[in-house]
């Protein structure tokens, strides 16, 4: 599995943006109300973030250790893919909530419920995305030092012989 790459991460942020302000616009136009994200919401995200880092740390112990215990592989994995859709979902919902605040600066009136909401869920989704990134390389299997040896090295075949 390859890690989240940056332009992955700013191509998410950038269209959740820009389709989080189109979605606003359209509802504050046809006479609906912004959509104002639960202050629960950006607790949530912090808390899914110190989770997912936490996850990792056995994962990251295991693999630098000096003592090389064994780990199981599928919670490694497990742990990985995890990293790697907390990034990304810390990616759109951090997006999501630029788009509200671009939308919300743009008002006549600016409401700053509103406004500190949107700001707050931009920030927690920042840090599940960049706990997400932190999990993802703590995930990671560090290169082999060691390089093969010419006894590593099978063989060639013998031409000309046969094998009964």
């Amino acid at each position: 599995m390859k890690r989240t790459s940056a332009s992955l991460v700013a191509i998410l942020l950038v269209v959740s943006a820009v389709s989080a302000y189109l979605i606003e616009l359209a509802l504050v136009a046809n006479g609906g109300h912004s959509f104002a994200p639960p202050l629960s919401l950006p607790i949530t995200l912090v808390a899914i973030a110190v989770a997912v880092v936490g996850l990792a740390i056995p994962v990251r112990r295991a693999v630098m250790g000096k003592k090389k215990r064994r780990l199981d592989p599928f919670y490694s994995v497990r742990v990985a893919v995890l990293a790697k859709a907390s990034s990304l979902t810390g990616a759109l919902l951090a997006g999501l909530g630029v788009g509200i605040v671009i939308h919300t600066t743009t008002l006549p009136i600016v409401n700053g419920d509103l406004f500190a909401r949107a700001i707050a869920q931009a920030v927690g989704a920042a840090i599940l995305l960049t706990a997400g990134l932190i999990a993802e390389h703590m995930c990671t299997i560090p290169p082999d030092k060691t390089k093969p040896s010419d006894s590593d090295v099978p063989p060639e075949p013998l031409s000309g012989g046969s094998h009964v």
